[in-house]
């Protein structure tokens, strides 16, 4: 029983997530989730108090495998010690997967849920910051060992570390709405212009 609710939550939240991205937020009803997912509004509200409930669940999911994705990145160059090769691998990790990462599309639920902030709890946005500080502080620290104490005139590590994140979402959005692999392009750009940076 516990399994089939399961089953009927992760289906709720698929079909939303997918509403979402293609309508927005405040386009996305209750009843159109429930007709989506194939369920009845009384398992909608077993699962969901309502709709701020249910954005907050959705970007719980998709915040939860975020994290998974910068742990593995970091777990990825564990092995690794020289600061360097340390950041510029980080980088090619998701230059690499950037195909398997643009198939998902989760990555643009952050987009429409933010343009929409006025309609969704404080709480549910403040999980969109903590994912976006998270990444900050990992790449800001990568970045600062690799500088070396001496970071080029004008860089500033926190800064280049949002500059890759802009990169990252801004190249994945490209690349959704126009089908090409405009992702591993601009992260392949990314890299070499870290590495002429530092070298």
């Amino acid at each position: 029983m516990a399994r089939d609710s399961t089953a009927t939550r992760e289906r709720i939240l698929q079909a939303a997530e997918r509403l979402v991205l293609e309508y927005g937020f405040g386009s996305t009803t209750v009843d159109g989730v429930v007709a989506a997912s194939g369920t009845s509004k009384g398992a909608f509200f077993h699962h969901f108090a309502g709709k701020d409930d249910l954005a907050k669940a959705l970007v719980a999911r998709i915040a939860a495998a975020d994290h998974h994705v910068l742990a593995a990145a970091l777990d990825s160059i564990a092995p690794l010690t020289e600061p360097t090769a340390r950041l510029l691998e980080f980088l090619a990790y998701f230059e690499r997967s950037a195909d398997t990462v643009t198939a998902e599309e989760s990555g643009c639920l952050y987009i429409s849920v933010l343009t929409e902030r006025q309609l969704i709890d404080t709480g549910t946005a403040d999980q969109i910051v903590a994912v976006v500080h998270a990444w900050r502080a990992a790449l800001t620290d990568l970045i600062q060992d690799a500088f070396h104490g001496r970071p080029p005139t004008g860089i500033d590590a926190e800064r280049l570390a949002d500059h890759f994140f802009v990169t990252f979402e801004g190249a994945f959005l490209l690349s959704r709405a126009t089908g090409e692999p405009h992702l591993a392009a601009q992260l392949r750009v990314m890299r070499l212009m870290v590495t002429a940076l530092l070298t």
